[in-house]
């Protein structure tokens, strides 16, 4: 038995990596539906209040919140995703060892 497959969650992790950098940079792509909603919603409360020449303490404060969800999940994603590559990589330990064990002898 040859080295186990993992060549897709690889993949998969450097994509959410990239994606967790394009969102500390503060890049809007990687950003699922509701959370961009939910930015641009700051953004829009925080123009709205600065143009009535009031404090944008909690719009800003509403903005890094959402900011810290994005990061936050993309951890966890690539948290799970390298949890799943170890699993992947221990079954195929264990069945390599077992095969091995398994002689005649």
């Amino acid at each position: 038995m040859g080295k186990p497959n993992t060549s897709r969650l690889d993949r998969e992790i450097r994509q959410t990596e990239r994606k967790l950098k394009a969102v500390q940079e503060r890049e809007m792509w990687p950003l699922t539906g509701r959370e961009r909603r939910a930015i641009l919603r700051s953004l829009a409360g925080g123009s709205v209040r600065v143009v009535r020449g009031k404090s944008t303490t909690r719009a800003d404060r509403k903005l890094e919140s959402e900011w810290g969800a994005a990061e936050t999940r993309l951890s966890a994603e690539i948290t799970a995703l390298q949890t799943e590559r170890q699993r992947i990589v221990n079954e195929a330990a264990t069945a390599k060892a077992s095969k091995k064990s398994s002689g005649w002898w």
